[in-house]
């Protein structure tokens, strides 16, 4: 490729090999539920195209976040699965989805978001900093701890409550999302 500064040509020089800096390579985004997640879309717009993801979108819209998470961000979303969903306490999604509950309902989804794009080797840089553990600060204001079991980033609410990363590193126009098998709960009191 040629290029041109001020009168002077030259050729473009790949800069992996000539040892400067350049973006890392463009990495296939992961599917979520079979289906391709496009980098190019919101954080709510891919969601609500992931089968697997259907519970998580109608508790997003039930709170009335999905302008924020529309919005610009960068947000990082830690998203449960139906199946994740599936394994709360009978009746606990029915009864969160209830309008008179949407306060308890916004304070478990933004316990799900971190400001900022976090990908998971950032998560696991942090974990190695820290010792074996880090703590993320969510929107919803308690913290909650990451830590690797194996090669897995594992994610501990303030409850003693476990999630596993599946998908990592969905990327959007807006942030970064993580598909997780569990759903984290912040304190309700």
């Amino acid at each position: 490729m040629q290029w041109q500064i001020e009168g002077r040509r030259g050729q473009s020089v790949d800069q992996s090999r000539a040892g400067g800096a350049e973006r890392p390579p463009a990495v296939a985004n992961p599917t979520v539920g079979g289906v391709p997640m496009m980098a190019t879309r919101t954080i709510v717009d891919n969601a609500s195209a992931a089968p697997n993801l259907s519970t998580l979108v109608a508790a997003v819209k039930a709170a009335d976040l999905v302008g924020t998470l529309s919005g610009p961000g960068p947000f990082t979303v830690f998203a449960p699965t139906n199946d994740a969903f599936g394994r709360l306490a009978p009746g606990m999604v029915d009864t969160l989805l209830k309008p008179e509950n949407k306060a308890s309902l916004t304070k478990v989804l933004t316990y799900h978001v971190v400001p900022g794009a976090i990908t998971a080797d950032d998560l696991r840089q942090r974990i190695a900093a820290g010792g074996g553990t880090a703590t993320l600060t969510t929107v919803e204001g308690d913290p909650i701890t990451a830590t690797l079991v194996g090669a897995v980033i594992t994610l501990t609410d303030v409850n003693g409550n476990k999630s596993y990363v599946e998908t990592a590193d969905v990327r959007q126009s807006n942030g970064v999302v993580h598909v997780v098998n569990g759903v984290i709960v912040p304190k309700l009191s």
